[in-house]
């Protein structure tokens, strides 16, 4: 029953925006929404601008993360949202680069429709980077940290 009321929640944020495409994954739950509404209201300049963003390719990772990718465990974003890295404004970050995290161990919040939901580590490790700016938008499958796994 809550898979329902969260998947009118999605329909209804697509509806009311510019999203195209929206997939969300949790567990065993999956879910991918696309719309293909006409563009109103907007002048032939920006359907141009709007044209070119949507079909602009997303770039690859660069190099060098790939690269650290390959040297360092790499925590995923599980969901789109936005990323925090710490409780609430006034509170310290969950983690900070330099410390060494166990599984289980909450590394940030990232907040879907008004949903907090906690990012825990799955490794043992030392927080190498991290990779995305506090309040920062976060794509499903976007990494987030680099944890150095041989400390």
């Amino acid at each position: 029953m809550m898979e329902k009321e969260f998947i009118r929640e999605l329909i209804n944020l697509i509806r009311n925006s510019n999203i195209r495409l929206l997939k969300v994954e949790s567990g065993d739950f999956k879910v991918e929404i696309e719309t293909h509404q006409p563009m109103t209201n907007t002048t032939s300049e920006e359907q141009r601008i709007q044209q070119e963003i949507r079909h602009q390719e997303i770039l690859p990772p660069s190099e060098d993360i790939k690269e650290e990718e390959k040297k360092f465990h790499v925590i995923k974003s599980p969901l789109v949202g936005t990323f925090y890295r710490s409780p609430s404004p006034d509170a310290p970050p969950f983690v900070e680069v330099g410390d060494i995290v166990s599984p289980g161990q909450v590394l940030c919040i990232v907040e879907a429709l008004k949903v907090m939901n906690e990012i825990e580590s799955d490794v043992r490790g030392k927080v190498e980077k991290i990779l995305v700016e506090n309040g920062e938008t976060v794509e499903y499958g976007q990494p987030l940290f680099l944890i150095d796994t041989t400390v």
